[in-house]
């Protein structure tokens, strides 16, 4: 039995080779008793057997496929499955995650937020950790800040692809995902048009409660990193502090605007 309906929001999953997980995702959504107006997956070229899998899935879910004949990255994933929504609100997740019982009500509060202050872009529920400069807003939620002189480098992702919410116009403002390249670097130039177009958005605080991430070795994640970017050592994570630091204060203040607004 549906507890909560949200006829104005799109559900916007982007998928590759991990159906077992997308099932899961829609199947806990039920369970909540979630209802959207709308679902969307758009597939990025997957195997045979995952792509059957979707098509079974589907007449499940009732969602709508949208899909591509070869991979094409995830900039193209997600440029397609936007440019498919219809309703005024999209609400983003990749396969992999996994919403809460307590999501719900927190879904609801920022929706209402979304609904009564226009200025607001983006609603996020998940993060690996918290967001560095945050300005209580209420409900749970806190305004996400920049300046230019603020050090920690994590400052940069006022924008995120973990779960989030936006108004659907989104790509009108910020400019469309671009294609052919490595999905971190996606992601990166997204953050980018976010701040230089001023964007504002909202970070849940108890960010790891809304969902969880979960990945299994028959389903791993299918993004890799370079080791320096992972690496605890002294040594590199100074290195690596200082090159953020100067790279991303170039790319954002005296680098090319990355779309205009």
């Amino acid at each position: 039995m549906t507890t909560a309906s949200f006829p104005e929001v799109t559900l916007l999953i982007t998928h590759y080779n991990r159906s077992k997980s997308i099932e899961r995702l829609l199947r806990n959504f039920t369970k909540l008793g979630v209802a959207f107006g709308d679902i969307v997956v758009s597939d990025d070229g997957s195997k045979p057997v995952h792509q059957q899998a979707l098509q079974e899935l589907q007449k499940q879910y009732q969602f709508r496929l949208i899909t591509t004949p070869v991979n094409k990255g995830l900039g193209n994933n997600l440029n397609k499955g936007q440019d498919a929504v219809t309703t005024p609100y999209t609400l983003y997740v990749q396969e992999d995650f996994v919403p809460s019982p307590e999501f719900t009500p927190h879904f609801q509060d920022a929706y209402a937020i979304m609904q009564q202050a226009a200025d607001i872009d983006i609603v996020r529920f998940y993060a690996y950790y918290a967001y560095p400069y945050l300005k209580p807003y209420g409900k749970g939620f806190s305004e996400m800040l920049y300046k230019p002189w603020y050090l920690n480098t994590t400052k940069i992702y006022h924008y995120s692809d973990h779960p989030h919410l936006r108004r659907s116009s989104f790509m009108e403002k910020f400019g469309r995902y671009k294609e052919g390249i490595k999905s971190d670097r996606t992601e990166y130039l997204m953050c980018l048009s976010f701040i230089q177009n001023h964007g504002k958005g909202l970070f849940y605080d108890k960010f790891n409660d809304l969902f969880t991430q979960e990945n299994s070795e028959e389903e791993p994640s299918t993004v890799t990193r370079s080791n320096w970017r992972n690496s605890n050592n002294l040594l590199v994570a100074c290195v690596r502090m200082v090159f953020r630091q100067i790279k991303y204060n170039y790319d954002l203040h005296l680098g090319a605007k990355v779309k205009s607004a």
